[in-house]
């Protein structure tokens, strides 16, 4: 299925997935980020075209086919702790805008 893009929109979303629900529902989302936690791979995503304003975040699963696939998590407290994560993450990203001047010392 290829997408042509010359109607482009006025704002370019670079990272976008389209999920569809148990009810055939299409939504696009934009992908904030990536975290890693304990070793498993999650995505923050952002629901566009729609009122709700509530991050998703979804745990990466991979078959033993290497498909992946994007999996809701159902554990309230590795919800969590991926929750915990993003919100560092989200800190370090407002952090790094006062600092753009200076590189990166690793």
């Amino acid at each position: 299925m290829a997408h042509d893009h010359h109607h482009d929109h006025d704002h370019e979303h670079e990272n976008v997935v389209v999920l569809t629900d148990e009810n055939g529902v299409e939504t696009e989302f934009e992908i904030i980020t990536s975290l890693e936690v304990e070793d498993k791979l999650y995505y923050v995503l952002y629901p566009l075209d729609t009122d709700d304003d509530e991050a998703v975040v979804l745990r990466y699963d991979e078959d033993e086919n290497g498909e992946g696939s994007l999996a809701a998590i159902e554990d309230d407290e590795e919800f969590d702790k991926v929750a915990r994560a993003y919100e560092e993450w989200l800190e370090e990203e407002d952090f790094e805008e006062f600092e753009d001047d200076e590189e990166d010392e690793f």
